[in-house]
């Protein structure tokens, strides 16, 4: 049975092992489920059974660690771990059940990192604190009431202030047709300042609506009062990226770091060196089962295991 103390942060085979035997345990009651032709029920199912796995772990773990006082930095290296380790089971799980090609894998591999990147700042060493971003309703609300107020206060006539008004409304009806979503990735506050922080894995050719959107909501939250940092974390390095990361880069308003400088931008607000612990301890072809290591590098997929 798997010990819940301090040490899970260092026991990496003992991990893949429970999580190994999760998931053949789930794994045979999904193929009594839903048939061999199903095989995106299969993986959906799989994917979630690991999930479950690596939430209880982490749940126990953090219940365990407040009753007996754990130092912070031991909570997150266990949590990394525990995550990561689910990490390899799902890949190895889920390509049991439906074989990767090259653009599920590699938007797995990608969608991966965010989630394993913002665990620093859940756990955090430093004195960075979430928050919960503003709804655009309520900002659209706050600055269409400034600028009500303002046009009040203009020596015109009433018929010209209502004009006013009623242009200020179209300008929001070309700005968007409906609610524009505020929420990114992750919202922190440190040392009394704001930040919003969006994370990729790398740009390619199909971001140009992303790209207006970032640059849409980031043009909001500046705008605002507390005029918050909006930060974008790019694991690819520059070279790998392509225009729409130079057009957020160079839009004044984004501040874009890729690879190795995003790394150390989580080591700076977290307080913790991220690439430092994936650099010790993350292996994936060391650690993926052989048949999938196969799998991967029979069909070229193996180059998308950089993190």
């Amino acid at each position: 049975m798997l010990t819940i103390d301090h040490t899970l942060k260092d026991k990496k085979e003992e991990l893949l092992n429970h999580f190994r035997s999760r998931a053949l345990e789930s794994l045979e009651e999904i193929c009594r489920i839903y048939g061999i032709s199903q095989f995106r029920e299969r993986a959906q199912a799989v994917n979630k059974a690991v999930t479950e796995t690596k939430n209880t772990l982490i749940k126990t773990l953090t219940q365990k660690a407040g009753w007996e006082g754990w130092d912070k930095e031991d909570i997150l290296r266990c949590v990394l771990m525990i995550t990561y380790v689910s990490y390899v089971v799902m890949i190895e799980t889920r390509n049991e059940v439906w074989p990767y090609d090259y653009m599920a894998f590699s938007r797995r591999v990608g969608e991966l990192w965010e989630p394993f990147c913002k665990l620093c700042f859940e756990n955090p060493l430093s004195g960075a604190m979430l928050f919960i971003p503003p709804l655009f309703s309520e900002v659209k609300q706050k600055l269409t009431r400034e600028i009500d107020d303002y046009i009040d206060q203009l020596n015109i006539k009433v018929e010209q202030k209502d004009e006013l008004k009623k242009y200020y409304g179209k300008v929001w009806s070309l700005v968007t047709s409906g609610e524009i979503q505020l929420e990114l990735d992750l919202h922190f506050q440190l040392n009394n300042e704001k930040y919003v922080v969006d994370f990729k894995s790398g740009f390619g050719s199909n971001e140009k609506g992303n790209t207006n959107r970032l640059l849409l909501v980031a043009t909001i939250y500046k705008s605002l009062e507390e005029n918050y940092n909006c930060l974008l974390l790019v694991r690819a390095e520059e070279d790998r990226n392509n225009a729409y990361f130079q057009t957020l880069k160079n839009s004044g308003i984004w501040k874009a770091y890729c690879g190795g400088e995003a790394y150390a931008k989580i080591k700076e607000f977290s307080g913790f060196d991220i690439k430092e612990w994936i650099k010790n301890n993350v292996n994936w072809p060391a650690d993926l089962l052989s048949e999938t290591r196969q799998h991967l590098g029979k069909n070229n997929l193996d180059q998308y295991l950089v993190w």
